[in-house]
């Protein structure tokens, strides 16, 4: 990865926008020293993508139909449509990682804590079509809408392990669909951090007792910093997912090599769903209370 200082600087300035008549020049690899050299780029942006259709072919094919991401509103939120507030901060470090840091242009002005930033999406159907062609098809589900809100999301390319980390944070406020081969509709999910009462750092006491400790640390942050009560609050309030991309062998006896490996650090959510619907009516409601997913690893690959 010799070449990820160019590589993260040009896609950076590829994604600014330029006017009309602006010209690009290259650089050297001096001036490319002096201007990787600082404190790296900062991206903007604000944003409402549509998509007709996604359609994934092999003998036959998958589509998604009707994409729609924005903010909160384009799923009955109550935010705009846009999805905005968004400040993306590229760097590489010095042993020549590159950072990606896309978190929210706004704060909280009594803590100074970053305001979550509100996405939504919908999507009208996904469905399975014979031979790519739609004369035979089932449509698998229907009518999603999710919306929540985005607390922060981390990559980091890291040159010594060629591995891609991704720690995200987040939330669902209410998520709805159908699936219409089985006659079930899922109402009002919601996805949030699990909370205090979780161990998250496996030392056999939860945040709640650690905090009722009152040792000056929970979960092994600093609770007599606002730093550290702020980076506590991100995982206990929100979902947090943290996994590794990279290029690797198959899992167990497989004798795969060169395929896309995707370890999952660990998952810490809870989940509830408000109804689940079979024929139209309510059959009940179900909650998932500290769900947590770790040591889990996944191997994928063509098939010969």
């Amino acid at each position: 990865m010799k070449g990820l200082k160019k590589i993260a600087l040009v896609t950076a300035v590829a994604a600014a926008p330029f006017a009309a008549n602006a010209e690009l020049k290259a650089l050297n690899d001096s001036a490319m020293g002096n201007v990787t050299g600082q404190a790296g780029v900062t991206i903007e942006l604000e944003t409402k993508v549509s998509i007709g259709q996604f359609k994934y072919t092999d003998e036959g094919s998958f589509a998604v139909n009707d994409i729609v991401l924005g903010g909160s509103g384009v799923a009955g939120g109550t935010g705009t449509e846009l999805l905005d507030q968004l400040k993306i901060d590229i760097d590489v470090a010095d042993d020549g990682d590159a950072v990606i840091h896309v978190g929210s242009l706004q704060t909280d002005p009594a803590t100074g804590a970053p305001v979550p930033i509100d996405w939504g999406m919908t999507a009208g159907s996904m469905e399975l079509l014979a031979g790519g062609t739609g004369s035979d098809s089932t449509t698998l589900i229907s009518n999603l809408s999710m919306r929540g809100d985005l607390a922060a999301l981390d990559l980091r390319v890291d040159t010594a392990t060629d591995h891609l980390n991704v720690a995200v944070a987040f939330d669902i406020d209410d998520m709805d669909f159908d699936v219409d081969f089985l006659g079930v509709g899922i109402r009002d999910m919601v996805v949030t951090g699990a909370g205090n009462n979780f161990d998250y750092d496996g030392n056999g006491t939860t945040a709640e007792e650690e905090i009722a400790a009152g040792t000056g640390t929970v979960e092994g942050y600093d609770f007599t910093s606002q730093a550290g009560q702020l980076a506590y609050g991100k995982l206990s309030k929100y979902a947090n997912v943290n996994l590794d991309v990279y290029k690797g062998a198959g899992l167990g006896d497989s004798t795969a090599t060169g395929v896309l490996r995707v370890d999952v650090n660990n998952v810490y959510m809870d989940m509830s769903i408000g109804a689940i619907e079979i024929g139209g009516t309510s059959i009940g409601s179900v909650a998932l209370d500290n769900l947590a997913v770790t040591n889990t690893k996944l191997a994928i690959y063509g098939k010969d």
